[in-house]
């Protein structure tokens, strides 16, 4: 098969040009646009996870030969979840070439978050089907570039380390409490406020809950951390 414009656009932003056209097809295929002859992305993206989580784990035992496996873990979950796939479907422009039902274009599917980030995991799935392992090593190196020599050297979730801050000073847990959601149901922003038992609080909005929360937590932590001093 030949590649429409757009998708061979695609194929020079991400380095990679494809024996089996239809691999990528697939992968930039949502299940709202799926039926019994055009098949959908999932079981790419259920592969591609997987070859991505191989390739970061490789990668990050090489960049640290020191680093236990407590201090790689969160490194290697702040480079494989979900935001981090977005982010680097954005720049390679992925939520471009989707091939989305009517309903999910209207409802900004392009911009969506775990959807992007479900693409990405699929198009990494076509490129190891496509030429095998080394060609999508090299693909996740080349994309993912210095987000993986620059991932924090504690990447731990900030949720994580501010309940643990709590839990060191006999606190109970910090309480999340979602404060206004805004904007259309597309593309909503979250005000969320998290709150220790001895009253701080900080407030964080965000396009998910879930980074709202992380922003609050962060923030809340660093202010703690530094009356702590």
């Amino acid at each position: 098969m030949k590649l429409a414009a757009d998708l061979k656009a695609f194929e020079a932003r991400i380095g990679h040009t494809f024996r089996q056209p239809d691999l990528l097809l697939r992968a930039v295929t949502h299940a709202s646009i799926s039926s019994t002859t055009r098949p959908d992305n999932q079981r790419l993206e259920f592969l591609g996870d997987r070859v991505l989580g191989l390739v970061m784990a490789e990668a990050l035992l090489g960049a640290d030969i020191a680093a236990s496996e407590g201090q790689l873990a969160p490194r290697f979950n702040a480079l494989v979840r979900k935001e981090a796939c977005a982010e680097v479907a954005r720049e390679v422009g992925l939520g471009d070439v989707l091939k989305l039902g009517r309903s999910e274009m209207l409802s900004g599917g392009r911009r969506k978050e775990a959807l992007l980030g479900d693409a990405m995991e699929a198009v990494i799935a076509a490129v190891y089907q496509d030429s095998g392992f080394d060609a999508a090593r090299a693909l996740i190196l080349r994309l993912w570039g210095a987000r993986i020599g620059a991932v924090e050297q504690d990447a731990r979730d900030p949720k994580t380390s501010l309940q643990e801050w709590a839990q060191a000073r006999a606190m109970p847990p910090p309480i999340y409490t979602e404060q206004g959601r805004e904007g259309p149901d597309h593309q909503p922003i979250f005000t969320v406020e998290v709150r220790l038992e001895s009253g701080e609080a900080e407030l964080a909005r965000a396009g998910s809950k879930r980074v709202a929360e992380q922003a609050a937590a962060r923030a809340l932590l660093a202010r703690m951390e530094t009356s702590d001093d």
